[in-house]
């Protein structure tokens, strides 16, 4: 089975899970010198968004190749592997930011966004309503706000990608990139189990809770598990509670007690024990340790 790497930007160590940044690249910054082409990787908790205006090229989604056709919008959600290859004339940018924030706030303002923040799609820019004018004109403060690195930098750029999102939503039926429907029922079932995961991982469910919500049995989740993501459906609960716990210790302000409580953990004790067999560290080094980084970059 393949090795799919995993970065924050391509090339560079991945961002923690919790991190709640965004960068922003026109594509050429980062593709030109690795020749234009950019393997199979994934982000763990970074979803990117690319705007392609002009130019030849391909991408590669879970090994699916679809042609840009320019101008388009490329969504790749947070755990999608993916890949490029840009002819020399590629004209377009790239947006990468904290899935979970995203979602957080569209799910706030706009329920109806997080399923398009959800899904891959290459959503070609046609009609009236939504033209390159429009775009730009959302872009061009992310790109101001990111070069900027002013105190919040990372609040407004989510705000705006927000607002961002609102128009990609407006392009209409987003085009499918599965290649079979075994894969489609495979992505669907992933996608389904994740949501899952995001409503119930503070009441502990075991693994049978969710195959049963999902219609299949558990065996069939762990091999669905092992052969698309090379984890098991435990672990990948266990790190998105471990994702939570950290986003909550970095952010919330609460007291490592409400962190535990809140995360479904009525013995503070087995919390930090728990914490400290997934991390390595225990939850009070961790939110020093996190929150110095924070501070002092």
């Amino acid at each position: 089975m393949r090795h799919i790497p995993n970065y924050s930007l391509y090339g560079e160590s991945a961002r923690p899970p919790w991190y709640d940044g965004f960068n922003f690249e026109w594509i050429p910054e980062r593709s030109k010198p690795n020749d234009f082409h950019i393997a199979a990787h994934r982000h763990d908790a970074l979803l990117q968004v690319l705007y392609i205006r002009g130019g030849k090229g391909h991408v590669f989604i879970e090994e699916a190749r679809v042609d840009f056709v320019p101008p388009c919008i490329v969504v790749l959600p947070a755990q999608t592997v993916h890949g490029f290859v840009f002819a020399p004339d590629i004209d377009g940018l790239v947006v990468t930011a904290a899935q979970r924030s995203l979602e957080t706030v569209a799910h706030v303002v706009s329920p109806g966004l997080v399923a398009v923040l959800q899904h891959a799609a290459m959503i070609p820019v046609t009609g009236e309503s939504v033209t390159d004018a429009t775009l730009m004109k959302l872009f061009e403060p992310i790109e101001r706000e990111f070069r900027r690195s002013d105190r919040g930098y990372g609040a407004a750029g989510i705000s705006m990608l927000v607002a961002l999102f609102v128009q990609i939503a407006r392009l209409g039926e987003r085009r499918e990139t599965s290649a079979t429907p075994g894969h489609e029922r495979r992505a669907a079932h992933l996608r389904r189990f994740r949501e899952l995961i995001a409503e119930h991982c503070r009441t502990h469910e075991p693994v049978e809770f969710y195959a049963d919500k999902l219609g299949i049995t558990a065996a069939q989740l762990g091999r669905l598990c092992r052969d698309e993501l090379s984890s098991s459906p435990t672990a990948l609960v266990n790190a998105h509670l471990m994702r939570e716990a950290q986003r909550d210790l970095v952010y919330s302000g609460l007291s490592i007690k409400q962190v535990a409580h809140g995360l479904g953990f009525s013995d503070v004790a087995y919390f930090s024990r728990y914490f400290r067999k997934q991390t390595g560290v225990t939850p009070t080094q961790f939110q020093a340790t996190a929150i110095k980084a924070l501070t002092t970059e």
